[in-house]
This record gives structure tokens, C-alpha cells and sequence, in this order.
């Protein structure tokens, strides 16, 4: 191969790899996307082999001077970035990264916000004109036998020193839903689907039952403290199920194998973030819904959290981003 094809076939990438280092500046890697210091790391090491070569065949002085101080920058990069303390990456992963690749996702998780609603909706509006719709739609086990009393009143049997064991169980159920929903998009996507579908169907169909007892705004009331960041982590790992799912039905120029290293990645990404949305929420579920506050205050509540969802994932992270370009 001759020094002008040389240049022609690596050209792009030498140049690519420039522009990654460049971003990176003083900063490190910090100001790049997973995917992008994954990139960095792979040109860097195709710009190796590219020296040795033009190395090896004599190319002109400035050629390999030039890939001479391009390995440099990037090696300094490189290993600059990986002195990072673990609290500067828990960090780094819930400042930037977490909500970042939520708003990227957001096709998949608002495609699960979609399921949820439309399923809950047709759930209420089914259980609300037939209660014993709930026993052909709700699983065994959700359907409250006789509702006599407000679910405040009723689910809330614990005494406060067994919040912590309450709290860990809930954490425990939540994330165990999560990964199933996560999981399920291996059989492309089908059973995360039904998980979503059955999390609405539980949502309308139970709030519909209470209703018609007449504790229908207690039960809003009740589950709207945690409700909002717990639901919202359920999309956010029914989102992660689809990432996997696309990534084997529509691997794109990727092979199969590769789009699903790539879209596992960022998945898991989604995954680590709705384990400490769940902790959060399971928190509040254990230590603050069971307080005897007015209906009114667990909505404002209830309110509060839903307004801090949206505050972190529309504009967490969005600053980095718009100074590294």
C-alpha cells in the first residue's frame, strides 16, 4: 500500500480520533459519552498499528510525525482518564451519564410510558363498569377480596420499627420486576411488553376497585409520594428491555453480536439508575407514605417528586454536553 492510499483509508479515522481527544481538553474523558471514550480507546489503538506502519515503510517525516504527537495526545488522555476516584464516577454516573442516556432512550421508555397509560386507562374504565373484570384482568393475589377501608388505612400494617425490613422488601420486589422487564428483552422484547402491560392493568384495575368503594382519591393520595419515581423507573427498565430487543431486530450496518454489546451497554446504564430510583422510592414508600398526612399533602407530595423527575432527566447533564462540543 502506498503512502497516498495510507492516508486515503485512515485519513477519517486519525481525524476522528483528533477530534475526540480535542473535546476531551483538560477535562479528561469526563466530557465524553461511555460510547464515545469506548471509540477513543479503539482508535487509539488502530493509530498504533497505523505508527508502526508507517514506521516500518519509510512514509514521509511529517506523516509520522504527525501520528507521532496524535498517539501522544491520546495516550495522555487515556490514561489520564483512568485516574478517577470511585465517589468522582457515582458522580459523574448520576450528574451526566444516567440522565443523559435516559433523554437518548426516550423513544423506548416513551414507547413503555405509552403501554402503561393506554393499559391502565382501558383497566379503570373495564373494572370501573364490571368490578369482576379485575378477577380475569388483575393476577391472582391483587384483588382485594372486600375493600372496607382506605388503602392508607390498609396497607400500612407495620409498625414504624419495622420500616428498614419493609423498605429493603420493596426495594427488593421492584428491582426484581425491573430486571424481569430488563431481561425480557431478550425474547425480543414480547415479555418486557407483557410486564409493562400488566403494570397498567394492576394500576387502573386496583384504583378502580377502590373507587368504587369510594377511596378512590385516598388512593392516589397514598400512592403518589413514591408512585411517581416508582412507576418511572418501571418505563425506564421496560426501556432498557427494548434497547436489547432493537438491538437484535434492527441491528442497523452492525453485526447482531456488536449492536447488542452496544445497546447492552447503554442499557445497563438505564438498569443501574432504576436500582437507586427504586431505593429512593422504596424509602419513601417505607418511612413516609405510612404517615398520617391529609390526602392533600401526600399529593402535593406526591407533586413535588414528579416535578424533581422531570427537573433531573430534562436538564441533568444537559450543560457538559453543550460545553464539550
Amino acid at each position: 500500500m502506498s503512502e497516498a492510499q495510507f492516508i486515503q483509508r485512515r485519513g477519517a479515522a486519525w481525524k476522528r480520533l483528533e477530534s475526540l481527544v480535542q473535546r476531551a481538553g483538560a477535562h479528561g474523558l469526563r466530557r465524553l459519552q461511555a460510547e464515545e471514550v469506548a471509540e477513543l480507546g479503539r482508535l487509539y489503538r488502530w493509530l498504533t498499528s497505523d505508527l508502526a506502519y508507517a514506521q516500518g515503510h519509510h512514509f514521509d517525516a511529517q506523516l509520522t510525525a504527525y501520528l507521532n504527537r496524535l498517539t501522544a495526545r491520546a495516550h495522555a488522555q487515556i490514561y489520564r482518564g483512568g485516574i478517577q476516584s470511585g465517589r468522582e464516577r457515582v458522580i459523574e454516573f448520576f450528574a451526566s451519564t444516567f440522565p443523559t442516556e435516559f433523554r437518548r432512550s426516550f423513544v423506548f421508555i416513551g414507547l413503555c410510558i405509552a403501554i402503561t397509560a393506554l393499559s391502565a386507562m382501558i383497566a379503570y374504565g373495564a373494572v370501573t363498569a364490571n368490578p369482576e373484570r379485575a378477577l380475569a384482568i388483575l393476577p391472582a393475589g391483587v384483588v382485594p377480596a372486600h375493600i372496607q377501608k382506605s388503602l392508607h388505612d390498609s396497607n400500612f400494617a407495620f409498625k414504624p420499627a419495622e420500616a428498614a425490613a419493609v423498605s429493603a422488601e420493596i426495594i427488593t420486589n421492584n428491582i426484581r420486576v425491573s430486571i424481569i422487564a430488563f431481561a425480557g428483552g431478550m425474547t425480543l422484547g414480547v415479555y418486557t411488553v407483557w410486564v409493562i402491560l400488566l403494570n397498567g392493568f394492576m394500576l387502573g384495575g386496583t384504583g378502580a376497585l377502590f373507587s368504587r368503594a369510594g377511596f378512590g382519591y385516598d388512593f392516589w393520595a397514598t400512592i403518589a409520594p413514591h408512585g411517581v419515581i416508582e412507576l418511572t423507573a418501571i418505563q425506564v427498565a421496560g426501556g432498557a428491555g427494548l434497547l436489547l430487543a432493537a438491538a437484535i431486530l434492527y441491528p442497523g450496518r452492525l453485526r447482531r453480536a456488536d449492536a447488542l454489546r452496544t445497546n447492552g451497554r447503554r442499557a445497563g446504564i438505564l438498569i443501574a439508575g432504576v436500582c437507586a430510583m427504586l431505593c429512593v422510592a422504596g424509602a419513601i414508600e417505607a418511612f413516609f407514605s405510612p404517615l398520617r398526612f391529609t390526602a392533600l399533602v401526600r399529593l402535593g407530595v406526591g407533586a413535588l417528586t414528579a416535578l424533581c423527575v422531570l427537573a433531573y432527566f430534562g436538564f441533568a447533564g444537559r450543560f457538559k454536553a453543550t460545553r464539550a462540543v
